[in-house]
């Protein structure tokens, strides 16, 4: 029995597949974990989505941002933009289920007897796991309630307010913790939030860090995997911080790691 994280896979079944053999993964026994972004800009979102929902109890998922867009694309909300590949999921006949199956999973995934957490973009500097896992909750009973979920979806836009207080409230308190958990990259050490940038790290506007680089976070004990960030190539320089987004949708390498060993696995993806 091994347990696997997978990187952002975006709609690219054919490197997961091929990975997944490669590493002779047992459903039945093994666990593979999905740090976000299913779907979206691939060339087999639908099929994707569907082959992660039927693993089951096997598969352990957080939510990324192009998830949390197509629930919102879904319910009329958004647009689709260019560049998205999520037209096969809205026509697709099993699309009302797909997506009560994406909005019954988590934003963030913790195992404490594995030692490791998992989560899309990262986990703000001010929280620990415990902190993390409660705010995180907040938003996903949210979505997970069908007389609330779809006033969350049509305000979940949005950059503002760029720093968390407790005081937050409504959906301006839902919002910051999505955005910390789904779209950060760049922050201050009191968790302000940058959008702007989006490349390698040294590309930080004065006064911000990657978040994992911030000497005060609280989370620098936590071995903590995460997707998101294509340009870091799967390189964060930090202690106990795994990425695995790889930029396989965009032409780069789709990556699996063994949460025992470590033990890195990628695909080329053309």
């Amino acid at each position: 029995m091994a347990t696997y994280a997978v990187g952002d896979i975006q709609g690219c079944l054919e490197p997961l597949l091929h990975l997944l053999e490669q590493i002779d993964f047992d459903p039945t026994t093994d666990k593979l974990w999905v740090a976000g972004d299913l779907i979206n800009r691939g060339p087999r979102s639908l099929e994707t989505l569907r082959f992660i929902r039927d693993l089951g109890d096997t598969a352990e998922v957080v939510l990324g941002n192009h998830d949390l867009s197509f629930l919102a694309v879904a319910e009329g909300f958004q647009p689709m933009r260019d560049g998205d590949t999520l037209e096969d999921i809205i026509r697709a006949p099993d699309c009302e289920e797909l997506c009560h199956w994406l909005r019954q999973q988590k934003l963030v995934h913790h195992d404490e007897s594995l030692g490791y957490t998992m989560v899309h973009a990262g986990i703000p500097p001010q929280w620990t796991i415990k902190k993390a896992l409660r705010r995180a909750a907040e938003v996903e009973t949210v979505l997970q309630d069908e007389q609330r979920y779809q006033d969350f979806l049509l305000h979940m836009f949005g950059s503002e307010p760029r720093v968390w207080s407790k005081n937050l409230k409504g959906q301006d308190r839902l919002r910051i913790i999505t955005n910390y958990f789904t779209r950060m990259r760049f922050c201050d050490a009191d968790g302000q939030l940058e959008f702007q940038a989006k490349s390698g790290p040294d590309s930080a506007p004065k006064g911000f860090k990657p978040w994992y680089k911030i000497k005060q976070r609280k989370t620098r004990e936590n071995r903590i995997i995460f997707g998101h960030w294509a340009a870091l190539q799967g390189h964060a320089d930090a202690a106990n911080v795994f990425a695995l987004d790889t930029g396989c949708v965009w032409g780069g390498h789709l990556t699996i790691m063994c949460l025992e060993d470590q033990t890195l696995y990628s695909c080329a993806c053309d």
